[in-house]
């Protein structure tokens, strides 16, 4: 299996408001830039979305090692918390609904077809790539401010 680096990031203008999401794949030296939004959105949603396009941007089964500063993204999937609200009927632990149903059940089924490895990076420090998908994301969500 190929080997691809996944970068992602989400961005929201308010809580909701509009938002919008970067990815950026990467395979033998070779970026290709995604990006995307909403009009009327969560920040944990277009951390979830961009996370999805760049795997659903994949043509075959890959080895995908994914960074995100996500924590709520990449503890979720690599704590396997995601599967638990799953199998819960997409309750927590704690009794509540968990967030984003859709999403996760879209994400969760993308980590069956790869092989995913979860890096989580400091947002906004020193990561070359995760600065430009904050970019592209933060640039998505302006086009969509009224």
């Amino acid at each position: 299996m190929k080997t691809v680096t996944l970068y992602t990031d989400g961005a929201c203008s308010g809580n909701p408001g509009p938002g919008g999401w970067g990815a950026i794949l990467e395979y033998n030296g070779v970026k290709k830039e995604l990006s995307g939004g909403e009009d009327n959105t969560t920040n944990n949603r277009m951390e979830l979305t961009a996370v999805i396009r760049g795997l659903q941007a994949l043509k075959e089964p890959c080895i995908v090692e994914l960074y995100s500063d996500s924590k709520y993204v990449i503890d979720a999937l690599e704590k396997g918390w995601a599967w638990g609200w799953k199998k819960k009927n997409w309750i927590k632990s704690d009794k509540k609904p968990a967030l984003n149903p859709d999403l996760w059940d879209i994400l969760l089924a993308l980590t069956q077809k790869h092989e995913v490895h979860y890096h989580w990076v400091k947002g906004h420090a020193e990561n070359p790539m995760n600065n430009r998908c904050d970019e592209l994301a933060v640039a998505q969500w302006k086009n969509r401010k009224v």
